[in-house]
């Protein structure tokens, strides 16, 4: 069993009225259901918790993590040594709409985000249907696919910094490239979307022709993170998925993970699947594709600690 003594204080937040789990198992909240524990998950109900837990975390050097809704996280078997904080309260799910303009909080889950806006009549973040997440992770990597990324529709970001000072960063000030922006805040507090209006039945038609191309191109009914690797530049190599496959690797299993016959850049979990059992699988993979191709593929999936 994997060691679960930390160095953090289990007292460290006592004063501050958060709600905090000593020793969480946050591996288990994952989409891959595997991996180890926080030393303290706290659950901050607005942002002034928030500021509260950051800047008594900054006094006394403890590491402080922000986990959404654990679709890109994959939680290393000997835990977490910090806090680890999950803007997962209601008043972190806030959705508003006014007119053309839509505001989402960081808990807001995608799926429900995503359906909302079809049945509203707004055009602008259909494209990502299917994507698992919250809003905050989302817009963090640029959370997208074949039909279009998260960044298209920010039109500004609500941010906490480090040492928990809250400010604004506008569209023209932002930048989002492949599953990647420029938000160095450790916190994303709100995210304001610029919507066009659209016939609702158009939208949903969208919506549903989206989710039957990944339910048949990917293994959606698995234990997976969703893509492990990065695609490589157009101009450097074909997409990760398709050299995987092209070294044979469909299949390829360390204990209990392995490489999808549905599409080669998801590994999937099985029951009894450790964390080790997936990163040891990522960078065999990883291995095999650079020596035959000689392109090193970089990890899409968020590897803590």
């Amino acid at each position: 069993m994997p060691d679960t003594k930390f160095q953090t204080d289990p007292g460290l937040l006592d004063d501050l009225s958060v709600r905090v789990e000593p020793d969480a198992p946050i591996g288990s909240k994952t989409w891959y259901r595997c991996g180890g524990s926080a030393a303290m998950l706290a659950h901050p109900s607005n942002t002034a918790q928030l500021s509260a837990v950051v800047e008594r975390c900054n006094d006394k050097g403890v590491p402080v993590y922000v986990m959404g809704g654990g679709a890109n996280l994959l939680v290393a078997d000997e835990g977490v040594d910090g806090v680890v904080v999950r803007l997962d309260d209601d008043n972190f799910k806030q959705v508003r709409i006014e007119g053309r303009k839509l505001t989402a909080g960081p808990g807001v889950d995608l799926f429900s985000l995503v359906t909302a806006t079809c049945k509203a009549g707004l055009d602008g973040l259909v494209h990502i249907a299917g994507i698992p997440g919250t809003v905050g992770g989302a817009v963090r990597m640029n959370a997208g696919g074949a039909f279009g990324d998260i960044g298209e529709a920010v039109s500004r970001v609500q941010l906490m910094s480090a040492e928990g000072q809250v400010y604004y960063r506008d569209r023209d000030d932002l930048s989002f490239e492949y599953r990647k922006t420029n938000i160095v805040a450790p916190f994303i507090l709100d995210v304001e979307f610029e919507m066009d209006e659209t016939d609702p039945d158009e939208l949903n038609k969208r919506m549903k022709e989206i989710f039957f191309f990944k339910k048949n191109t990917q293994p959606m009914g698995d234990k997976s993170a969703g893509c492990s690797f990065k695609n490589p530049p157009p101009d450097v190599a074909e997409p990760a998925g398709k050299l995987i496959d092209k070294a044979g690797l469909k299949g390829k299993a360390v204990g209990k993970a392995s490489v999808s016959d549905v599409h080669a850049n998801f590994i999937v979990a099985e029951p009894g699947c450790t964390a080790n059992d997936v990163i040891t699988l990522m960078q065999e993979v990883a291995d095999e594709v650079e020596h035959q191709f000689g392109v090193r593929l970089e990890r899409e999936v968020v590897v803590w600690p």
